[in-house]
C-alpha cells in the first residue's frame, strides 16, 4: 500500500443527543469536539438518530390509521358506480 494516502482510521465517540448515549466505533470522521470515556479521549461526532432514540428500535412506533384517509379519496376522486 502506498504510504500517506489513506485517512486517519481512528475510534471515534458519535453522541446521541436524544438519548444521551455514546457510540464507540472506528471511524475516518474530522472533528474538533473530543469527550472523555472511561479515562480515555475521543473525537466526538454528534447524531440526531440512532438506534437509541429512532421510535423503530425503541419500541415507540406509532400506527396511523388511514382508513378514513381512504374513503375519503375514493368518495372524492373514486370511479362513479354504474347503476343498471
Amino acid at each position: 500500500m502506498k504510504k500517506g494516502i489513506h485517512p486517519d482510521y481512528k475510534m471515534v465517540a458519535f453522541h446521541d443527543a436524544g438519548a444521551d448515549k455514546y457510540i464507540l466505533v472506528r471511524s475516518t470522521v474530522k472533528t474538533d469536539r473530543t469527550v472523555e470515556i472511561d479515562g480515555q479521549t475521543y473525537p466526538c461526532m454528534g447524531l440526531d438518530v440512532s438506534s437509541y432514540s429512532h421510535p423503530f428500535y425503541t419500541g415507540t412506533q406509532k400506527v396511523m390509521d388511514t382508513g378514513g384517509r381512504i374513503e375519503r379519496f375514493n368518495k372524492r376522486f373514486g370511479m362513479p358506480t354504474l347503476k343498471r
